[in-house]
């Protein structure tokens, strides 16, 4: 997970995406040939060694690693992962072109430690603040008008430190001017098809009154409420629209109260069931008999109280992000009550300086970003609470330069591709506000991806309808909003038609979502010839004859738990344990380093960890006592600078993350190593937050608290067993169980992360009877991130599209399978023929035992992870990132800021 913790901080940049040859300087494009409406800049800063701030330019941006070498800067790899990690940084008009930091300062053998390293950042078109890069440079996508920066340095696991010291204006092209608020979109206008839009969210009822989804029994409250308000959109007042209400007016404690009318009520939950009574020509205050805005007004933090559910002062309690916290302003508005002014002056406390709204509820100071999802809903309620017209001009603003030229609107910054979402919130308020051709190219945008059946999906690629994305479409194409709907209105100014969208959708199906992901079709996915090369290990990128070893792994580990494809995963170990070559002639004892001065603790106990998984030998595995090799990778005491290969005593040499310590303690531990295990095991405890239960992700520990790693520690102390270590999981689990969002998700460093929900759904399962509405939740939430070709997105809120990393750990973690406890027996298998590519050339053999095919001089990465995803993943901020990642009406962007973030999921 480490190693994806750096991609998210742009530290792995390119080598995350794809491996490419060196990168000398290309020839510059002169700086002003860039414009700030043509071209992107990129600026890096030496002043740490000495020199200034260069800039460069691209004319034609592609993306952040060709914007450097267009821009005429150099780069250099580590001797580990090849020129494509970007380690070194050198440009020609300064000291000659010498390339930075110099090998006496980092050797670029290893990873570059987080304290000192080339960090990323990020700016649209317009935005003058800095933001961490979710991507690395080879999976951020420019656009004209971007700047992107690199600094040499540390940060903080979040990002919020270590930022440029000068702002996107000061370097940008033109000499600091921004684009005007962006020209109109040029997409055909069209009207959404708002009858079968509903007729088909009708079709989705369960007895025709909730939202049941297939191979569960509870109903969805949250996405039968989201119904309800697009059927009160759609039709008025109907049979079916008051056979749902009456359903949740019954259900209403179930929902607002799951833990107990005794016990603070779910804020959020209701905030919506009274925006849809005030909808309805209900009642809010008595709403089933509960009294909706009580729970409201008696939940006003008055001051900080994180452990109370506050941030800060005016914030409804329990509400972590800022589009639930707008809904219970809206809600207490539209009842006749009068907000605190602190939770209105909370809404505009998360605007960005660019006019941006961003989904989490931050303090003054923090990091901001915002997202056209947020920014629509945010400035809807501040225009209907009235005083703020400074602060919703300036969202207007932001959203006028966010729109697409299709009239679409991005579901996150940097992002290009239109998200269903965000775009039908960002019309509703366009149309609120008065910027109705802004509204009319959103919804004629709308129109066109609408989908044959009526539904929508989360973005424009997307072939199979939502419930998530579909409700608040209908509202954006009836021409309401959440802030004025209603069922007392005569006649829509224009009503709705039946025509069918402008543009012939897909007619792909979708499956109503099950209780969990397809796991046949993630497997598929995983054993493809596309991914899986020789059907032997997974490329460090397309095109690359490079393995990655510890993505490799992930991919054992997924099919151990799934059994689906003994065979191939027979293959897969066959490579690994005969120390077959990858096209660039290493084996997996050049990633683990076992038996050199590099070993790398992480990688050794991963790759024993697998042995033991699938009944062979970890003491002869791969040429080399895996186990022996542990025990001497447990560090004595901690190692002084320049040596970083020891982090603390019981650590394991160049392991610097949670979850790197926690799979090699659980290799001693199934090998039967006990008493070599006990310093490790007990460092591993240590890290533990005695207060919330929690882990942090990185080694030393910096203060965070991530889901990733509390789970994986958590199946390791539950594999020591003993009363400390059974109540020190029980903590763990009770605090996972707190971090999960609405939708099921849980957030990770790529925002509302797939390999977060599934480490959870692996971490909960240890005790799944006390979890198992958690457990049920999350495997739900999994399910909605598949995509048709049965992988899994990085993340709800980001880039559409299979991620490799990402689907190896949703695939593994929805069985519930502690690592601890994996076991799948190969007997009955055989070894596999060795494919040629499908692209043709040379095959790839496996030749166990060749001179040249050991260890000998091996180096490794620094966390033992290289890029791992089941073990390793967690984080994707990106860089993997994705992220993507975008989803739930609900609050899906909220997490796109909810990247806690990165280092958790390196390293693993």
């Amino acid at each position: 997970m480490f190693t994806a913790a750096l991609c998210a901080l742009g530290l792995l940049a390119a080598v995350c995406f794809a491996f490419l040859p060196g990168a000398p300087r290309a020839v510059a494009a002169p700086v002003g040939d860039c414009t700030a409406t043509k071209g992107a800049i990129v600026a890096v800063d030496f002043g740490p060694f000495g020199g200034t701030v260069e800039r460069g330019c691209d004319t034609t941006p592609t993306t952040g690693y060709e914007l450097l070498h267009e821009g005429g800067f150099s780069t250099a790899g580590t001797q580990h992962d090849g020129p494509a990690f970007i380690c070194r940084i050198g440009y020609g008009a300064f000291n000659s072109g010498t390339p930075y930091p110099t090998p006496d300062k980092e050797a670029c053998v290893l990873t570059p430690q987080a304290t000192a390293y080339w960090s990323y950042w990020v700016a649209s078109p317009g935005q003058d603040d800095w933001s961490y890069s979710q991507y690395g440079a080879m999976g951020r996508k420019l656009k004209d008008g971007d700047v992107d920066a690199w600094v040499y340095g540390g940060t903080d696991i979040g990002g919020t430190t270590g930022r440029p010291a000068f702002s996107p204006d000061d370097v940008r092209a033109g000499g600091g001017s921004t684009p005007d608020p962006g020209g109109e979109p040029t997409g055909a206008p069209g009207r959404v098809d708002v009858a079968s839009a509903a007729a088909w969210l009708k079709g989705g009822l369960t007895d025709g009154e909730r939202i049941v989804d297939e191979g569960a029994e509870d109903p969805d409250y949250l996405l039968t409420t989201e119904t309800a308000y697009a059927l009160a959109a759609a039709d008025g007042r109907s049979d079916t629209l008051d056979k749902v209400t009456s359903f949740l007016a019954a259900h209403v404690d179930d929902y607002v109260a799951p833990n107990g009318k005794d016990q603070p009520p779910a804020t959020s939950a209701a905030a919506r069931l009274a925006l849809l009574a005030e909808s309805t020509e209900g009642d809010a205050h008595s709403f089933g008999g509960r009294d909706l805005i009580a729970d409201l007004t008696g939940n006003v933090c008055t001051e900080r109280a994180p452990g109370d559910g506050c941030t800060a002062p005016g914030d409804i309690r329990d509400i972590t992000y800022a589009d639930e916290q707008a809904r219970a302003v809206l809600a207490l508005l539209r009842a006749g009550e009068k907000p605190e002014a602190a939770s209105i002056e909370r809404l505009t406390q998360v605007q960005c300086k660019d006019g941006g709204i961003t989904s989490i509820l931050i303090q003054p100071g923090e990091r901001c970003e915002g997202d056209a999802g947020t920014t629509g809903l945010i400035a809807l309620v501040l225009h209907t609470a009235g005083g703020h017209d400074d602060a919703v001009t300036e969202a207007r603003d932001y959203l006028a330069e966010q729109q697409l030229d299709t009239g679409a609107f991005p579901g996150y910054a940097g992002s290009t591709t239109g998200d269903v979402i965000a775009t039908a919130y960002a019309a509703q308020t366009l149309r609120a506000v008065g910027d109705t051709k802004r509204a009319d190219a959103a919804e004629g945008w709308l129109s066109r991806v609408q989908l044959k059946g009526g539904g929508f999906g989360f973005d424009q690629d997307a072939v199979d309808p939502t419930l998530y994305a579909t409700p608040v479409a209908v509202l954006a194409g009836a021409r309401t909003d959440i802030a004025t709907l209603t069922t007392e209105k005569a006649e829509p100014t224009e009503p709705p038609t039946t025509e069918p969208p402008t543009t012939t959708p897909p007619t792909t199906e979708a499956p109503t979502p099950g209780r969990g992901p397809d796991l046949k079709k993630g497997v598929a996915y995983l054993t493809g010839a596309a991914q899986l090369k020789q059907a032997r290990y997974y490329p460090v990128g397309p095109g690359s004859g490079r393995a990655d070893f510890g993505l490799t792994i992930d991919g054992a580990y997924a099919l151990a738990a799934t059994g689906l494809d003994n065979a191939k995963l027979r293959g897969i170990v066959d490579f690994l344990d005969d120390e077959g070559k990858d096209g660039e002639g290493r084996t997996v004892n050049d990633w683990t380093g076992a038996g050199t001065e590099y070993a790398a603790g992480g990688a050794i106990g991963k790759t024993a960890l697998l042995a033991e998984a699938v009944g062979r030998d970890p003491r002869d595995f791969a040429g080399h006592d895996l186990i022996a090799a542990l025990d001497k990778a447990v560090c004595p005491a901690a190692s002084t600078a320049p040596d970083r290969s020891c982090a603390a005593e019981g650590a394991y040499t160049y392991a610097p993350s949670v979850f790197s310590q926690a799979l090699a303690v659980m290799a001693q531990l199934r090998a039967g190593d006990k008493d070599n295990a006990k310093s490790p095991l007990a460092y591993l405890e240590s890290l533990q937050n005695d207060g919330s239960g929690a882990w942090p992700s990185l080694i030393p520990p910096t203060g965070d608290s991530d889901v990733d790693s509390t789970a994986i520690a958590a199946m390791a102390l539950d594999l020591a067993g003993g009363k400390t270590a059974n109540a020190a999981v029980g903590k763990a689990l009770k605090w996972i169980a707190s971090q999960q969002l609405p939708d099921g998700g849980f957030p990770g460093a790529a925002g509302n992360s797939v390999n977060s929900a599934a480490l959870a759904v692996q971490g909960l399962s240890l005790d799944k009877d006390t979890y198992k509405k958690e457990i049920d939740a999350a495997l739900k939430f999994l399910a909605g991130q598949q995509n048709a070709d049965g992988g899994f997105k990085v993340a709800k809120e980001g880039q559409p599209g299979s991620d490799l990393r990402a689907s190896t750990q949703a695939v593994g973690g929805a069985t519930g399978i502690s690592f601890g406890k994996l076991d799948r027996s190969l007997d009955g298998t055989s070894a596999q023929p060795t494919p040629t590519d499908d692209a043709g050339g040379t095959p790839l053999i496996v030749t166990p035992g060749d001179a040249d095919s050991g260890s000998g001089g091996a180096i490794v990465d620094a966390d033992g992870g290289d890029g791992g995803a089941l073990a390793s993943t967690g984080v994707q901020v990106t860089a993997l990132a994705a992220f993507a990642v975008l989803l739930t009406a609900l609050g899906w962007w909220a997490v796109v800021a909810a990247r806690r973030r990165v280092a958790a999921g390196a390293g693993r």
